[in-house]
């Protein structure tokens, strides 16, 4: 058990590297070279599948909201002198005709906006929100801290039925592990969509889109949504609307600031 409790700690010191995005050391147990070929082919998969827009205004607007924002982000990466973080990065933005509001980023730069989403949106700086917001989970290499946390899970609950002699306390464990497990795993789901919403409306500005809209783009999102059903915050992998709205409302300021310094107006936050 010190050999493997040894091996495991080593494991977790490599594995720990400096993101330049968001400037945490993440745990991160899955390369890139083995997620990216999954994820293209999983994007592939996905336009085969599905029917593309034929809404040439909407797609464009995708298009060049997302090529506009990684551009900034490259920008930012050079400028720290760490842009081959985006080695194996493959950008893509396609706008596919579904009604979920909804979008989504593949590790990797992959990105797909639904047509359901579109009219919350609005416009080119709503569109910049959810943008900013799901290459940010690509950039933070949410997707791989997720797969690495479900592999340091598994051993966990594999030492502990190593540990445990007693078979008792080893059918308690058992039940319970998994149940506190998940409450963990839901609970970074909620602090990497908050972490995609703050990060995503620094991107936004930064590509010289108005940060302002983040908020309002939110309380549209609250307004078409306020009928569902819920799940309690600790049960949810979102945070609840008001939370996020609270949050991008007390970083505007910041990024109005930068807003105005890559646009070059001069912008309040009224």
């Amino acid at each position: 058990m010190k050999k493997i409790a040894f091996t495991l700690l080593m494991l977790l010191i490599v594995a720990c590297s400096t993101n330049p995005i968001t400037g945490k050391r993440p745990l991160i147990l899955v390369s890139n070279a083995q997620l990216f070929p999954m994820a293209f082919q999983q994007y592939n998969q996905v336009l085969k599948e599905q029917k593309l827009s034929k809404n040439a205004k909407q797609t464009m607007m995708v298009k060049t909201v997302g090529k506009n924002i990684q551009g900034a982000v490259e920008r930012y990466l050079q400028a720290q002198n760490q842009l081959n973080f985006l080695d194996g990065y493959k950008w893509e933005y396609n706008l596919i005709e579904n009604d979920q509001l909804n979008a989504w980023c593949m590790p990797g730069g992959k990105v797909a906006f639904y047509t359901g989403i579109m009219p919350v949106c609005k416009n080119e700086d709503g569109v910049a929100v959810v943008m900013g917001h799901e290459i940010t989970h690509a950039l933070a290499e949410h997707s791989a801290q997720r797969m690495s946390q479900a592999l340091v899970a598994q051993g966990l609950q594999i030492a502990g039925n190593v540990a445990i002699k007693d078979n008792r306390y080893r059918n308690v464990f058992n039940s319970l592990y998994p149940v506190g497990a998940q409450v963990g795993i839901l609970a970074y789901s909620r602090k990497a969509e908050l972490e995609a919403d703050k990060i995503g409306l620094t991107l936004m500005a930064m590509a010289g889109y108005d940060p302002r809209e983040a908020p309002k783009f939110w309380e549209r999102m609250e307004a078409q949504t306020k009928n569902s059903r819920r799940p309690p915050e600790f049960l949810s992998t979102h945070p609840n609307p008001g939370r996020r709205i609270a949050q991008l409302n007390a970083q505007l300021p910041e990024a109005i600031e930068i807003y105005n310094k890559a646009t070059g107006k001069s912008v309040s936050l009224n």
